[in-house]
């Protein structure tokens, strides 16, 4: 079971992700076989907010669409595992889903997907990790569809 804190500082309409983010984490727990209660913290911001962000923790002086804080020393708050942080920009997704010829709804869904992966401890630092990452996020993602 995952539950999930979500802040949408970006715009009201996009409220709905919650339950959005809600399904792609159970998904995402499921395809990884991990039983355990889950916690993740999910904020949306602009472009604006992200760039602080990442300036201030990633020393990188630009928007980016996704930073994610995991857990250092994974331990069990309350009840649950918590995972950490996704901070996703709604901007930065708007832009990528007009240049990928996507829908925002499929880039939201992806970055949150990519951000929890990297709670989970995935990361793309060499072509294997890379290839192995983005091949569970599209089994992810198609699984998410073919819910929907």
């Amino acid at each position: 079971m995952i539950e999930i804190n979500f802040m949408n500082n970006y715009a009201k309409e996009y409220n709905r992700y919650y339950d959005i983010y809600l399904e792609l984490a159970s998904i995402t727990l499921s395809q990884l076989n991990l039983n355990d209660d889950y916690e993740i913290s999910v904020t949306l911001v602009d472009n604006n907010t992200i760039k602080k962000i990442n300036t201030e923790y990633r020393f990188k002086n630009y928007a980016t669409d996704v930073i994610t804080f995991e857990n250092e020393i994974i331990g069990y708050y309350e009840d649950s595992i918590d995972l950490g942080d996704v901070f996703i920009s709604v901007d930065k997704a708007i832009e990528q889903a007009n240049e990928y010829q996507h829908s925002i709804d499929r880039e939201l869904s992806f970055l949150f997907v990519h951000g929890m992966l990297h709670t989970l401890g995935y990361d793309h630092q060499n072509i294997d990790d890379e290839n192995k990452m983005i091949s569970l996020q599209e089994v992810i993602l198609n699984a998410y569809q073919s819910k929907k």
